[in-house]
């Protein structure tokens, strides 16, 4: 029985992330309240998880990096083909940025910082195995090709948002990292 209500504890806290997403990417600053609704549950359920307004956003932050991580290493940065590997997670990381907007503009440090270093030091093996295979010149900075990668990224999940295919923009993505936009 406690893992049922484990399971359904859990699920509840999802559902309250998710709503929390929606309502405050349209509205920073509606109330608990309105977040309780949108779940589905009661206001007194929203405060039990989560003591504080800070609290609720700080979990949202974590949660939408722990989905920012997990679509990172579904696509195998350190054994699938780089350039497959390269395409995928950032297909995978533009379905994340586009329905977690608001909770990965926060700037909380802690567990978030450190789950985004470990996607950081993923990608820059993944650039480097890119480098190697030969789809980057010998000479390329890697933390500069980074760099680069994660402003394409942030530019294509804004498009991404307005409703471009996900897909499209990851091929987009790579290819302008990978070949520039010269002729």
């Amino acid at each position: 029985m406690a893992r049922a209500m484990r399971a359904d504890s859990e699920r509840t806290a999802r559902l309250i992330l998710e709503a929390a997403e929606r309502v405050l990417r349209e509205d920073p600053a509606a109330p608990m309240e309105q977040i309780a609704k949108a779940a589905g549950v009661a206001r007194t359920t929203v405060h039990r998880r989560f003591a504080s307004r800070e609290a609720l956003v700080e979990a949202m932050a974590v949660w939408a990096a722990e989905q920012f991580r997990d679509a990172v290493w579904a696509a195998r940065p350190d054994v699938a083909p780089p350039l497959v590997a390269l395409h995928q997670a950032t297909a995978n990381v533009l379905r994340v940025k586009a329905g977690w907007g608001f909770a990965m503009s926060r700037a909380i440090g802690g567990e978030v910082e450190r789950i985004h270093g470990e996607v950081q030091q993923a990608c820059v093996r993944l650039i480097r195995r890119a480098r190697d295979a030969g789809a980057l010149r010998a000479d390329a900075d890697l933390e500069w090709v980074r760099r680069v990668y994660y402003a394409l990224i942030h530019e294509a999940a804004e498009e991404s948002k307005a409703g471009a295919d996900t897909d499209e923009m990851a091929a987009r993505v790579v290819d302008t990292l990978l070949k520039g936009v010269g002729a």
